[in-house]
């Protein structure tokens, strides 16, 4: 079953704590990032405003973060065939 990665409106990227289990964060240069609890949910910061990035630690409230957009179905870029 896929992994399910959840835009909180205004908030983090959230990952459940079974899918969360299942997940090996790296930094740019392919080290570890250990979790910061096992076993539980992970938040991940999409602010930019977090003092633990890469995970959410609420930040975002003080900061007013705010969503751009809602989600938007991508656009079919295939190409023509012929």
């Amino acid at each position: 079953m896929p992994i399910t990665i959840t835009v909180r409106k205004n908030g983090s990227l959230g990952i459940n704590a079974e899918d969360a289990a299942q997940i090996v964060l790296v930094d740019h240069e392919g080290n570890v990032i250990p979790p910061r609890a096992e076993g539980r949910p992970m938040s991940l910061c999409r602010c930019g405003a977090s003092k633990v990035k890469p995970y959410c630690d609420g930040a975002h409230k003080e900061a007013g973060f705010c969503d751009p957009l809602d989600a938007v179905a991508p656009t079919d870029t295939t190409p023509a065939q012929g």
